[in-house]
This record gives structure tokens, C-alpha cells and sequence, in this order.
């Protein structure tokens, strides 16, 4: 049994074993496979469940964060086939067939992802509420910039930035649709700038002072 899985109520554990020997369902639900973070779920869910309800009412992967519940705050943001989502404004139910990747699988065992070792390097949070929302748009950023994404900032579209040359303000602009309510945002980009080999101003600025 997993982690997540231990936080399930017993109602809720007792619901998701029925589901692997009986085809059965309450009124109004439906069976759906969800692939997360490797692994193959099977729900049954009413068709309007959002997939952060699903992941963390049903199936207690709760790092994904419910803060606004309006698509406005980032909190929730999950990885679907690589692309970074708000999970809040998304059905679960269509999401069958895709790979998901919540906060919990970004890790391999205890080694953590790149990503989530420079926010904790460059203290690129506070109460940590939105971290796992950042950490995950900032894990999809460094894709986009790999395959060539520009944003509203990028001064010619016939050239995009690579990770290298990514600029400050471009990484502002890319983690625009993640809050901090804290105001952690100095660190958030400082971790952005660690993970793709840039020195982080901050600690550029102290060895210039020395």
C-alpha cells in the first residue's frame, strides 16, 4: 500500500478494492483508468468530478493544492502528457489514455527532481501551499523552452530563448500563472535559474561583494 493510499478513509479505500473485482457502480457514476505517475488507477467517479477532486478525494494524492478552485491561483497544477494543467478546471474523466504526473512522482525513490532540490536550496517558498504547483510549472517550463516555446516576453518569435539564455523576465512571464501569496517569488525564480545552470542573481550578487 502506498502512501496516498494509507490517507484514504476506510469508506474510500473499501471503494476503490470493489472496483478491482466488481464492474458495479453507484447511480450517476462510471468507471475511468487513469494513468498517475506510472501507475494505472481505476475510479469510479461521477462524470463531473474535476481531476483534482479525483486525485485527492478519491485517491488521497493530496500535494496537488484546491486553493482557488477557479483556475486563477496554479495551486493545482499537475503535469498531462508533459504539458502543465489546472487540474481544477479539468474533468477527470477525460483524461483517460494520458500520462499524469502529480507532485508525488516527480521524485525517483528518495532522489529528488532537480527542480524540487533548487526551490529547496533557494527557499523558493514560505508556507509551501502553492510550491507543489510551482514546482510542477516550473518542471513543464523547462520543456517548453526545449521545444522551442515563446511567451508574451520573447522580443523575437522567429527566435526563442534556450535554457541558457533564458532571461529573468521571461522566467517571471513563463510562472506568471502560479501565485505565491507569501511573495516567495525571488526564490521561485532563483530555482528556475540553479536548475538550468544559471547563477541565481542573489548569490551573484553576494560574490560580487566579496
Amino acid at each position: 500500500m502506498t502512501e496516498p493510499e494509507k490517507k484514504l478513509s476506510e469508506h474510500q479505500r473499501s471503494k476503490v478494492n470493489l472496483l478491482e473485482t466488481s464492474p458495479f457502480t453507484a447511480e450517476g457514476e462510471t468507471i475511468i483508468k487513469l494513468k498517475i505517475n506510472g501507475q494505472e488507477k481505476t475510479l469510479a467517479i461521477e462524470p463531473r468530478v474535476t481531476l483534482l477532486d479525483a486525485l485527492r478525494e478519491t485517491l488521497g494524492l493530496t500535494g496537488s493544492k484546491k486553493g482557488c478552485d477557479h483556475g486563477q491561483c496554479g495551486a493545482c497544477t499537475v503535469l498531462i502528457d508533459g504539458q502543465r494543467v489546472y487540474s481544477c478546471l479539468t474533468l477527470a474523466i477525460m483524461q483517460e489514455d494520458k500520462e499524469i504526473t502529480t507532485i508525488e512522482g516527480l521524485a525517483t525513490g528518495d532522489n529528488l527532481h532537480p527542480v524540487q532540490t533548487a526551490f529547496l536550496e533557494n527557499d523558493g517558498f514560505q508556507c509551501g501551499y502553492c510550491t507543489s504547483g510551482q514546482i510542477c510549472a516550473a518542471v513543464a517550463l523547462l520543456d517548453e523552452v526545449k521545444n522551442g516555446c515563446v511567451s508574451y516576453v520573447t522580443s523575437d518569435l522567429n527566435n526563442p530563448p534556450t535554457l541558457s539564455s533564458l532571461s529573468e523576465s521571461e522566467i517571471k512571464e513563463r510562472m506568471s500563472g502560479n501565485l505565491c501569496r507569501c511573495g516567495a517569488y525571488n526564490g521561485i525564480v532563483a530555482a528556475v535559474q540553479q536548475t538550468i545552470g544559471q547563477t541565481p542573481a542573489e548569490i551573484e550578487g553576494r560574490a560580487e561583494n566579496q
